[in-house]
């Protein structure tokens, strides 16, 4: 079987390692133990989990880095409810899970999208958007909130150039540059307030003067050096081959040229199941509905994660990576039957 290993360093060259490996096309049927869809933190863990049963593992997602939800939304906040951490950046908890993962060398396809679901005989084939086909001893489904797609913005349509980026993986990278941000929810705010210190400058345009964001987050990112322009529409982007401007015009004053080699459209993301609806799951709205030991309606295929649904359902980080272990746990006797259930203790390994 083709397997990528990760750099156990950080989670972007695990990424990029992860992604550039995932180009290929057509081919044999591959053979994996077990097929994650989804590279959250409970796909990540379930990553690591299948390879202390010593199953091969094969992770996909859509989006082009790991870390899911966390990577694309809040890669800089703290998180606080997560076992035995008072407090860890989301990066960092998707570089520990990708590292920890590392020692069993899952193979990664990151920005690909799992596509169309067969069976041979009781066993899932899936098939790719990048043309491999993978025939799996089971399927285990972690894909949160379904598969993640910017809202776009609407004067970048026209621009052809690099230099527009929907989410913020690496706040480095804006060092010394002129950003602008465009929204006036959450992220926006969160990337305001982490490139603050961090950018030359950061503007944020708002359509409103009424913003969603956390009123504290708000209130703390006024009294920082970036200015707000509310009521105000981005009309276009300026350059040639990258962005070095943003033509902006706040209601009743002419338009106005900012300043820009970087533009952050943080105007939200839709999500929805794709592909993964037309499975013949059960489903609950958007939700795939699980048992006990977080196994679908379908043969080998488990749900764990903020996907999963059934009776008293809380969705935390913290209950995913239990679910995540409860699946794989599950997944290990239908593809083995002479396997045993409990795993026994990693300290015993």
């Amino acid at each position: 079987m083709d397997t990528t290993e990760p750099d156990p360093d950080t989670a972007q060259a695990a990424s990029i390692a992860a992604a550039s490996a995932g180009t290929g096309a057509g081919g044999p049927i591959l053979d994996v133990d077990v097929a994650i869809i989804g590279a959250g933190p409970a796909g990540l863990f379930g990553a690591y989990y299948a390879g202390f049963r010593a199953l091969s593992v094969l992770v996909v997602d859509a989006l082009p880095e790991a870390g899911g939800q966390v990577t694309a939304m809040y890669p800089e906040k703290m998180i606080f409810d997560v076992a035995g951490f008072p407090a860890i950046r989301g990066r960092d908890l998707v570089d520990q899970l990708v590292e920890q993962a590392a020692a069993f060398r899952p193979t990664y396809r990151l920005g690909v999208l799992a596509d169309v679901l067969t069976f041979d005989d009781d066993r899932p084939v899936l098939k790719l958007s990048n043309g491999e086909t993978w025939r799996c001893g089971s399927l285990i489904i972690t894909a949160g909130l379904g598969k993640f797609t910017a809202r776009p913005l609407p004067a970048a349509d026209a621009f052809t150039g690099e230099g527009v980026v929907y989410f913020v993986p690496h706040l480095d990278a804006y060092a010394g540059r002129d950003v602008v941000i465009v929204g006036g929810g959450d992220s926006a705010f969160d990337w305001a307030q982490s490139l603050a210190n961090i950018a030359k400058s950061v503007t944020m345009v708002h359509r409103r003067d009424r913003f969603r964001a956390h009123a504290s987050t708000v209130a703390h990112v006024q009294t920082l050096s970036v200015e707000i322009l509310v009521n105000a529409e981005v009309n276009r982007l300026h350059g040639d081959g990258f962005v070095t401007g943003v033509e902006v015009t706040v209601r009743g004053e002419e338009p106005r040229l900012l300043s820009a080699d970087a533009v952050v459209a943080a105007l939200g993301f839709t999500a929805d199941l794709g592909p993964i609806a037309g499975w013949g799951l059960e489903l609950d709205k958007r939700h795939v509905v699980v048992d006990s030991r977080m196994m679908t309606n379908r043969p080998r295929i488990f749900a764990a994660g903020d996907i999963c649904e059934y009776p008293g359902k809380v969705r935390l980080i913290a209950t995913g990576f239990g679910e995540a272990a409860t699946a794989v746990n599950n997944a290990a006797i239908v593809i083995n039957p002479e396997a045993h259930l409990f795993p026994g203790h990693s300290s015993d390994v």
